[in-house]
């Protein structure tokens, strides 16, 4: 492992200085190894994981490129992070996402389109068709949460803050907070938040925006808990 550490070290190494920027092709494989002083299947290793780690793309019969190293490509490795992780931890993401998730709430409300406007009212009426039913389907109704959130943090036009806040409060913490919930209420006290969120954002209000972004995660987080 040692060894395989030192090629990804070596190839990492090449990228931060520029001598191999975004898009271009790794030397050939013999070439590679010889330069960095190590095996071709330690070599192999070493672009395996850069792979699994989206700095590097293989394309069949042509080589290995590195890749546009964007930060949503790279931070996109976190779901599998936040995968891994149980229970246990679930209150360290909470964490996390109290901390952020009203910032980008913040910033979104001086940068939302009108467009993405427009696809927060149409989740939102989606969302009350959704919860007005006999039996509403939480599945349906942890995506259309989901969606919400995504929306806003994507406005918050700051790439590295949007795809940390959309792993954290994405698919895999959502549906179990939404899960938690069985009073027909709280999905309708869940709708209204909604609602707070998106008057702020639409008023251009960052204070209330905030504000209305940090109750709702505080009212998700302490869904979550009471129901581990």
């Amino acid at each position: 492992m040692a060894l395989t550490d030192d090629a990804v070290d070596g190839i990492r190494q090449m990228i931060i200085t520029g001598e191999l920027a975004p898009g271009d092709k790794l030397p050939a494989e013999k070439e590679l190894a010889a330069r960095l002083g190590l095996s071709r299947n330690s070599l192999r290793e070493a672009v395996r994981a850069l792979t699994l780690m989206r700095v590097l793309h293989t394309r069949r019969g042509d080589g290995t490129y590195v890749t546009s190293l964007d930060p949503e490509l790279l931070l996109g490795t976190m779901h599998m992070v936040v995968d891994l992780h149980h229970d246990s931890t679930v209150r360290h993401f909470l964490e996390v996402r109290r901390l952020l998730e009203p910032e980008a709430a913040a910033k979104a409300a001086l940068s939302i389109s009108s467009d993405e406007l427009a696809e927060l009212d149409r989740l939102l009426d989606q969302g009350e068709k959704l919860v007005s039913g006999r039996d509403p389907d939480r599945q349906l109704t942890a995506e259309n949460g989901q969606a919400f959130h995504r929306v806003i943090a994507r406005a918050s036009r700051n790439p590295v803050l949007a795809t940390i806040v959309e792993t954290i409060s994405g698919k895999t913490l959502r549906p179990h907070a939404w899960c938690g919930v069985t009073d027909r209420s709280d999905l309708h006290l869940t709708l209204s938040e909604h609602r707070a969120i998106y008057e702020a954002l639409a008023a251009g209000d960052t204070y209330r925006a905030r504000i209305r972004a940090a109750a709702h995660v505080a009212g998700i987080e302490d869904a979550m808990l009471s129901a581990h």
